[in-house]
């Protein structure tokens, strides 16, 4: 194709010394292109002339005719000034770009011949004047280049010419560059992999030829991208181009969207962005050449086994949407039923003629949808969201669509999958600051609450605040293995521990007052025997601190001080220290062995509680909770309100109930089977709470804990603290004993239930035959508890 003529300018080239250039436009040269080019057609013609020797004998044929157009027409040779020379020449021109533009392509190819390395084209396809030609056939300025980043790029390609031209050293080629180019018709852009080919492009030398060294050769072909060095060792001015580009395009835009398509899907909160997932679609309008294309994502949540948005932010799924419809969803899940059995794509060419239901139909035309392609976002086995793609003009997306679907459909799966992973990693981040540990019945509730914060945030609502947790309709059941009489065996260890630790300071004092007369040894030994007199007698509050202050400032100073200066003393002393704990300073003996022995009870009973919940959580899912004081204490709750999607039934709290009364029962057994391998000889007591009325619960955020609901609620609160200390009524007996375990109920319906288990763990040899029916003194804030006992049969020794 010819072009057509053009004024003529100044040329655009730059050189500190004028060379003959084609009269181009200045907007036709590459900015900062540091060589001087020749526009000629003397290599394409030596081409001809070479031909004429040919042994096939229509190129011979052929190239002695186009030699006797040129030996008729003096202006092709040489430099080429005057552009309009090659329009009022075209018979010429188009016989000698026979030898580059084939006639059988010449339709479908985009190619285009320009002088050395400027953006004029002066003879190209039907297809690169549409693709890169602007009215003036300048090239356009491609969207993702910059005139730098051009200019370094022809810079590079002149030299690596130059070397190979000049010096007979070939180097690698440059990797291709992509022009990305607006396609106006179509109102979106492609990209075109263009390769600049130089074969009819020679390089005259300008005086002198500069040397180069093998070491300079070398040196240059490790530093490609420093021009700088190129410059310096090669001017500018030293050569001069001459001849033709030929400029060749290939459409590369699908593997280029492609390509960026997987770098965007890479990214963190790509899919959580609004103007983010614009741009994903307008790449996909690129991809399929439909600038109308919708995108729509949904992600897919395992746990509530439904489809959901990401949010208000990127809500653009369509299909989704109805299930924000109380009266829609039916038609939605025979597609996913559908879309999961097939397990490909599903093309609706034309959504009204569709074979799918009349509600999905109706939401979808709502929309202006009239062609879609729906697929299910697959990671391994796992599904983790849906992908959909709209049309507004019927068949527009269709079977051959699957094509490129197919290609990035696994890119849209890992940043779905990463999405969810991702916003997962943000919500445990509100759970673990707004709430304590979780347990992991609960998790999904407090999970939602966290997505639902999050949400508000996002949207905007910098004053949200986490929603109140509160579980309804939930059974209770409290039991607490105490040691017995641990308070008074805790007093006992301390006063003990302290009278000798006084006896001790006693004998320093007596005997150091053997060798020194001094009036303080006199005070300090009265302080002595006056304070174990009244040990001896009881032990008051505030006696353990006072008496080790004085103990601690008082004396040991004065114990450093004797044995420093007193030999004789020094046995004495160090008496006294090897019975005192180097780390506590104090002696720790007593305390020890009953700290020991609380420990060893306390975590043998924590121990067997874990793993026999663990057991119990798999019959069904509850919130248990244990904690350590002088024994074990425990609270279970159950119910439907507690677990997501499944099925909640009395059952199982029975089976609760009577799992708790083994497990107390063994924990009877278990301590009493420990007690002759403690240090300190210690009994535990085994009580349960029987609550039949379901109760609300609350999560205290300012106390990080549950906690019941509502005032009728708070009384069982209130029995659950005080019932370690219940009396039986008329005798003042404590109810807890060692070896037997006590239900405390408030109604007769509660023991009746319970008279069942009773009556089964006796039939197994658990507990003994007698079963006490008692009443219980009231209690501060309650009366009328009732409470049955029974003994637990050890095992045998």
């Amino acid at each position: 194709m010819r072009s057509e003529s053009a004024p003529a300018a100044p040329s655009g080239s730059v050189s500190t010394t004028p060379a003959p250039v084609a009269a181009v436009p200045a907007s036709a040269a590459v900015a900062g292109f540091p060589f001087r080019t020749s526009l000629s057609l003397e290599p394409l013609i030596a081409y001809w002339k070479a031909g004429e020797d040919s042994a096939n004998a229509g190129i011979a044929l052929l190239s002695r005719s186009v030699g006797a157009q040129v030996a008729a027409a003096d202006w092709a040779r040489g430099s080429i000034t005057d552009l309009e020379q090659l329009e009022c020449n075209c018979d010429l021109v188009e016989t000698l770009m026979l030898a580059v533009f084939p006639p059988a392509s010449f339709e479908t190819d985009i190619v285009g011949a320009v002088a050395p390395f400027q953006r004029h084209s002066f003879y190209y396809t039907p297809r690169f004047a549409d693709v890169l030609l602007n009215t003036q056939h300048i090239i356009k300025q491609p969207l993702n280049i910059s005139m730098e980043q051009l200019e370094a790029y022809t810079t590079r390609m002149a030299y690596q010419l130059i070397l190979d031209k000049v010096y007979g050293v070939k180097l690698p080629l440059q990797t291709g560059v992509v022009f990305t180019v607006p396609d106006y018709q179509m109102g979106l852009y492609r990209h075109y992999s263009v390769d600049f080919n130089s074969t009819f492009l020679g390089v005259k030398v300008e005086g002198e030829k500069p040397e180069l060294s093998e070491e300079q050769v070398d040196f240059l072909s490790r530093n490609l991208h420093r021009t700088e060095l190129w410059l310096e060792l090669l001017p500018p001015e030293s050569f001069v181009l001459e001849g033709f580009n030929i400029l060749h395009l290939v459409d590369v835009t699908e593997q280029e969207v492609l390509s960026e398509l997987k770098y965007d899907l890479l990214e963190r909160d790509v899919l959580q962005a609004s103007d983010r997932l614009e741009q994903i679609q307008e790449k996909l309008r690129v991809l399929f050449g439909k600038p109308a294309l919708q995108l729509g994502i949904a992600a897919y949540d395992e746990n509530k086994r439904a489809f959901v948005d990401f949010g208000r932010k990127i809500n653009h799924s369509f299909l989704t949407k109805q299930l924000h419809n109380p009266d829609a969803g039916s038609g939605f899940r025979q597609i996913y039923g559908r879309l999961w059995a097939d397990r490909r794509p599903l093309v609706l060419e034309d959504v009204e003629q569709a074979d799918i239901p009349e509600d999905l139909r109706e939401q979808i035309l709502s929309l202006g949808i009239r062609s879609a392609i729906l697929a299910l976002l697959p990671y391994g086995d796992d599904t983790v969201g849906l992908l959909e793609l709209a049309s507004p003009t019927v068949g527009e997306l269709n079977e051959f669509s699957l094509e490129y679907v197919n290609q990035f459909l696994p890119l849209f799966a890992v940043a779905v999958k990463r999405n969810a992973e991702d916003l997962q990693t943000r919500v445990q981040a509100i759970v673990k600051e707004k709430f304590t540990a979780i347990h992991p019945t609960m998790e999904w509730r407090f999970t939602d609450a966290a997505q639902n914060l999050l949400q508000k945030l996002e949207d905007g609502n910098r004053q949200a605040e986490m929603e109140d947790i509160v579980f309804h309709d939930v059974y209770p059941l409290h039991g607490a293995c105490d040691i017995r009489g641990s308070s008074a065996a805790r007093n006992e260890a301390i006063q003990a521990d302290l009278i000798e630790h006084l006896t001790l300071a006693g004998k320093v004092l007596k005997k150091a007052s053997d060798f020194q007369q001094l009036p303080i040894l006199d005070e300090l030994r009265f302080y002595v025997g006056k304070n174990l007199r009244r040990l001896r007698q009881g032990m008051a509050s505030g006696d353990e601190v006072s008496i080790f202050d004085s103990i601690r400032t008082e004396m040991e100073p004065l114990f450093e001080y004797l044995g420093q200066n007193t030999p004789e003393l020094r046995p004495v002393i160090a008496q006294y220290w090897a019975q005192i704990d180097p780390e506590l300073g104090i002696l720790y003996k007593r305390r020890k062995a009953f700290e020991q022995s609380t420990t060893l009870l306390n975590d043998a009973i924590a121990a067997y509680l874990d793993e026999e919940d663990a057991k119990a959580q798999a019959m069904f899912p509850h919130y248990f909770q244990r904690f350590k004081t002088d024994g074990v204490e425990h609270n279970i709750y159950v119910g439907a309100a507690l677990v997501e999607d499944k099925p909640f039934d009395l059952v199982f709290l029975k089976n609760l109930r009577l799992w708790q009364l083994l497990t107390m029962v063994e924990i009877t057994r278990r301590t009493a089977a420990l007690r002759d391998q403690l240090p300190l000889p210690l009994e535990t007591t085994q009580l349960i709470l029987i609550h039949g009325q379901p109760l609300s619960i609350r999560f205290r955020q300012d106390e990080r804990q549950f906690d019941v609901d509502g005032a009728y609620n708070i009384r069982y609160e209130i029995i659950k603290k005080r019932i370690d200390k219940a009396t039986i009524m008329g005798t003042g007996e404590r109810l807890t004993q060692p070896g037997s375990l006590a239900l405390v109920y408030s109604q007769q319906r509660e023991a009746d239930e319970y008279f069942e288990y009773l009556d089964y763990l006796q039939d197994r040899g658990l507990l003994e035959e007698e079963i006490e029916e008692l009443e219980l003194e009231e209690l501060q804030g309650t009366k009328g508890l009732l409470a049955l006992r029974v003994k637990v049969k050890m095992e045998e020794k």
